[in-house]
């Protein structure tokens, strides 16, 4: 298979459709609301390599079954097979601007993206990891309804309680302050080499995505951090 992967078409995409913007934040850190920002004012296309990786298997392409092997196999798709995939989903599109969302994870990632296509802008968005254990730890759940609520920002009525029907709440494990903790150390020790990749190429970007005491209760923290955001997308195009 390795072979096979070896003697594949490279495909070599310019960007004379737009910019490719690569955005990254922390789990929790506000990254989907930023992204939907963007894709609303710019008209982004919107690549998640996740959705993309599904697709791939569920329609039977030969990429797709190359990646079912190796996760039936419980190893991880190669770094080539993931861009191609991305470069199988970018080569037919024209004059769109390009979000890229969830790759490259990693400095080889990016490296072997590299490759094949430019990557205009690094967004990051940076955030304490306490405080993004608090913000995560504030989430509880209700789980027949899948209601939601957030201590910050969307409290129930009565603590501990779903506003509906006053049944209890619960907190996914995932959700737990020391999962967090976990999962954020993890994502730093990853992602630490793959800001310095972008920055050492001159189109890294990091935005302060903490709170601020001084923001009022109907400025939402999206909406702060995407007025820095925007402004340097625009400088871009």
């Amino acid at each position: 298979m390795l072979g096979a992967l070896n003697r594949r078409t490279v495909h070599v995409i310019t960007n004379a459709r737009g910019i490719t913007t690569l955005i990254m934040g922390p789990p929790g850190g506000g990254k989907g609301t930023i992204s939907k920002k963007l894709i609303k004012d710019f008209g982004f296309h919107h690549v998640s390599t996740g959705d993309i990786l599904r697709a791939q298997v569920r329609m039977g392409t030969a990429l797709g079954l190359k990646a079912k092997e190796y996760m039936e196999a419980g190893g991880l798709v190669p770094d080539e097979l993931m861009v191609d995939m991305v470069i199988a989903e970018l080569k037919d599109i024209e004059k769109e601007h390009v979000l890229l969302d969830g790759f490259p994870r990693t400095s080889a990632q990016a490296e072997s993206l590299g490759r094949h296509m430019r990557v205009d802008v690094a967004l990051n968005l940076a955030v304490p990891a306490e405080e993004i254990v608090k913000r995560t730890s504030g989430r509880w759940l209700h789980p027949a309804s899948g209601r939601t609520y957030a201590y910050d920002y969307n409290p129930p009525k009565v603590e501990g309680k779903d506003d509906v029907t006053g049944e209890p709440l619960v907190q996914r494990d995932d959700d737990k302050p020391e999962a967090v903790r976990q999962r954020l150390k993890g994502y730093d020790d990853v992602t630490r080499p793959l800001l310095d990749y972008y920055k050492s190429r001159g189109v890294l970007a990091e935005f302060d995505g903490s709170d601020h005491p001084d923001l009022v209760a109907q400025d939402r923290r999206s909406d702060a951090i995407y007025r820095s955001v925007k402004p340097h997308i625009l400088s871009k195009l």
